[in-house]
């Protein structure tokens, strides 16, 4: 931000720009110095600039021949060029500033190059705390429409004119004129536009009396045939008319003003022109009334005719985000600038009086905001929250901060803890489009309104909401990434269970792709594909081991905010941890086998072969080993230790294997496990033909009933989801579960096909069961 003194000390003179032929402008993807950019080219000036980064703006300047470096270096500046920073440049670190002093050519603000160059032109110069960019646009397509060919430059683009800048050759600039840091100063007005005024800019005015003090020294920088337009429906404006030494013109809401207006610029031609009003606008809401009445005060004193100009303001639709309409009926999206409470209120008035009334009223005006600026958020908490509570919902995410450093105990959560009417704080920005997408209805109003890149939220929205019609409407297919592979002991595993499951989703109709995320990552590749309305609507996981069935990548999928197939973090870390599953399966009365969990290859053993050594958190069969007796122990421990820093040495029950499936909530049949080895190792489990698999186990039917609730038990302790597999041993009347496994295997071996196919469950329904019920899951959590 910049500071008093280092406006006066740190900048050349404007006047040091005179025969300079080329500028360098520093954050020119920016709205003004894109403007500005485009004004200095217009006039036969070389330009180029640069920005942090990439943009559409950026895009457009590049195609209209400015050359636009990404990424702030400096080197690109030449000894002949004029530097031209924005305000949010700290001088002390900018690589372009200290360049430029090493060179001695001259630094200057955006303002100063603006006011140089409008020298040649008699200005109107539209301020205020609100309403400068519609009133300046408004003038302007007025004063077009009557004839007068001004130059026009907005804060905000104006679809009609393709941008923010409207080149014109006749006498009058009319420009938008922003008080922050002061930078009105550096205009020379012939006439000011005083919409309004209110504590605003603390940052650098401090209060609200040194504002005024600004305002009404901009306001007496006017010539003696020049005048003060002002707003006399607004306290502010009305001080600084009553302070100001240049001639006073009030304006209001009425055809009083106008006449008077009419009368004191001498009469017009013809008619007075029919006052607008609220119907006649395009711009809803009372507060585009005073601006259009504004706009037709200052043409009235340039005599221009009005009955043109009125007729343009009527049809005039305005900048953009300024209740810009992006989506009509039945959902209608609009996006806003609005980010002062005066501001948020008088803009969801207007959206009410537009949208609310009538036999087609909208139901519920649901309002994305972002705060802008800690400085001015700070004093203001209260009133954000009252003015945000016009609306039937808020959602709020975390302030924009520009220029400034975080403040303590200054946070959009504590406007949300005020807001009376139902509110979600959603501090990322980048969810709010699925968000709001999620929770809209046939009849909402959804506005997206601030000043910062909430911008973006409005257009993304609108994807969103087609994103989800198109899938309602079956006009596109339910988009499925497969993610298999990875980099655990079972990526060869994996990479059948995804070509599996791929080719079933396939043939089921869903939109299915392959995706390695290890590979991924570690070459460094984007996870575009995974954001924005191209993105998949759910992940099947079909991967295995660690970093797969242990909560990492499923903690991905949250981060992404990506439905998913499986257990959550926490229950798949837990199950992959066979120590802590053995506890918390004891203590839910579930008997496991006996056994210890060695940290270290020296740590005593306490259980006597025969045991089983595996990792304590591997896969089910990865480094496991079956020990008879204790001089195996030693290479067992060893090929453990292999996979993890941790091994379990469990007693070797000897029994009926059998393996117990949990679908939906539901246990399907226990499946026996009979391998031809004798031992269910990795070899038995995987080769094909190495283990007979029969369905249901051959156990009487109280076991099999047993070994059902079993599952289901271990399956809610645990906290799973999904589909999950609990393996365990059957001996005579007893049984030990040996552990739960959250991705089962989905290849032409695995238990959990088989067991879906003895109740009626094809591969194929399997897969698209488990698809929708992760979607199902994945929709009630948000």
């Amino acid at each position: 931000m910049r500071k008093p003194r280092e406006i006066v000390e740190a900048f050349s003179l404007a006047s040091d720009l005179d025969g300079i032929t080329s500028f360098f402008l520093v954050g020119i993807g920016g709205a003004g110095m894109s403007a500005l950019a485009r004004m200095l080219a217009a006039r036969g000036f070389q330009v180029k600039g640069t920005d942090s980064t990439a943009s559409i703006e950026t895009s457009r300047l590049t195609k209209e021949g400015i050359q636009v470096h990404i990424g702030h270096t400096g080197r690109a500046i030449q000894p002949d060029d004029a530097l031209v920073v924005t305000d949010a440049i700290d001088l002390e670190t900018s690589p372009e500033v200290a360049r430029a002093k090493e060179l001695g050519i001259p630094v200057v603000r955006r303002s100063q190059a603006l006011g140089w160059v409008l020298k040649p032109y008699k200005v109107i110069a539209v301020t205020g705390t609100h309403g400068k960019t519609t009133t300046t646009a408004m003038l302007g397509a007025g004063l077009i429409a009557a004839g007068q060919d001004p130059l026009v430059v907005v804060g905000a683009a104006i679809p009609e004119w393709g941008g923010p800048v409207r080149e014109g050759q006749g006498e009058y600039a009319v420009v938008e004129a922003c008080e922050a840091y002061d930078s009105f100063h550096d205009i020379q007005p012939y006439i000011v536009v005083l919409t309004n005024l209110e504590l605003d800019h603390v940052d650098f005015h401090g209060c609200y009396e040194n504002l005024r003090a600004s305002v009404v020294r901009f306001a007496d920088s006017v010539p003696p045939n020049g005048w003060l337009v002002y707003c006399s429906e607004d306290r502010g404006a009305s001080e600084v008319a009553e302070l100001s030494s240049s001639q006073a013109v009030p304006y209001g809401a009425s055809e009083e003003w106008v006449r008077q207006i009419v009368n004191m610029a001498g009469g017009v031609a013809g008619e007075l022109p029919r006052f607008p009003s609220e119907n006649t606008l395009f711009l809803p809401g009372r507060h585009n009334l005073l601006n259009a009445a504004g706009a037709l005060t200052a043409a009235a004193l340039v005599r221009a005719d009005l009955e043109k100009v009125e007729e343009a303001l009527r049809v005039f639709r305005g900048a953009e985000r300024r209740l810009q309409v992006l989506k009509g009926s039945p959902i209608t999206v609009i996006d806003d600038y609005a980010h002062h409470p005066s501001e948020i209120v008088a803009s969801l008035n207007a959206i009410r009086d537009r949208y609310f009334t009538g036999e087609n009223a909208a139901q519920r005006l649901i309002v994305v905001f972002q705060p802008h600026l800690y400085s001015r958020t700070a004093p203001l908490i209260p009133e954000f929250a009252q003015a945000l509570s016009v609306a039937d919902e808020v959602v709020i995410t975390d302030i924009y901060p520009a220029r400034e450093a975080p403040m303590a105990g200054v946070s959009s959560a504590r406007i949300a803890e005020l807001i009376d009417k139902p509110v979600q704080y959603v501090p990322s920005r980048h969810l709010l489009p699925r968000i709001v997408a999620g929770k809209a209805s046939v009849g909402d109003v959804i506005v997206g309104m601030g000043a910062g890149n909430i911008s973006e939220f409005a257009p993304a929205v609108v994807k969103e909401l087609e994103r989800k019609d198109r899938l309602a409407e079956g006009r596109r297919a339910c988009k499925v990434a497969v993610i298999y592979a990875g980099d655990s002991a079972e990526r060869e595993v994996s990479n059948h269970s995804g070509l599996a499951v791929h080719a079933a989703l396939t043939r089921k109709g869903y939109d299915a792709t392959l995706v390695d995320v290890t590979d991924l990552l570690l070459r460094g590749k984007s996870l575009h594909d995974f954001v924005g309305e191209s993105r998949p609507d759910v992940a099947f996981l079909a991967v295995h081991g660690t970093n797969a069935e242990d909560g990492a990548i499923q903690g991905l999928l949250e981060l992404l905010h990506l439905p998913y197939t499986g257990s959550g973090i926490q229950s798949s870390a837990i199950c992959m941890d066979k120590a802590l599953t053995k506890q918390i399966l004891e203590a839910k009365g579930i008997r496991t086998p006996k056994g210890v969990l060695l940290n270290d290859f020296d740590d005593p053993v306490s259980i006597p072969p025969p045991v089983v050594v595996k990792p304590n958190a591997q896969g089910s069969t990865v480094g496991l080993s079956f020990v008879d007796v204790g001089d195996d122990l030693c290479s067992a421990l060893r090929k453990a230790f292999a996979y993890g820093e941790q091994v379990l040495v469990e007693e070797w029950v000897r029994g009926m294997e059998i393996s117990t499936p949990v679908l939906e909530g539901k246990a399907l049949m226990p499946v026996e496990i009979v391998p031809a080895s004798g031992r269910y190792d990795f070899a038995s489990k995987y080769l094909p033909g190495a283990t007979e698999e029969i369905v249901p186990a051959r156990l009487p039917g109280e076991i099999l009933k047993t070994a059902q609730e079993v599952a289901i038990l271990a399956h809610r302790a645990l906290g799973c989801e999904g589909a999950t597999r609990t393996d365990a041993i059957v001996r005579g009347d007893e049984m030990f579960v040996l552990e739960v496994n959250t991705l089962p295997g989905l290849t032409a071996t695995s238990l959990l096909p088989n067991s879906a196919a003895a109740c009626g469950i094809s591969f194929d329904d399997l897969c698209a069961r488990l698809v929708e019920d992760a979607l199902a899951r994945h929709a009630a959590k948000t």
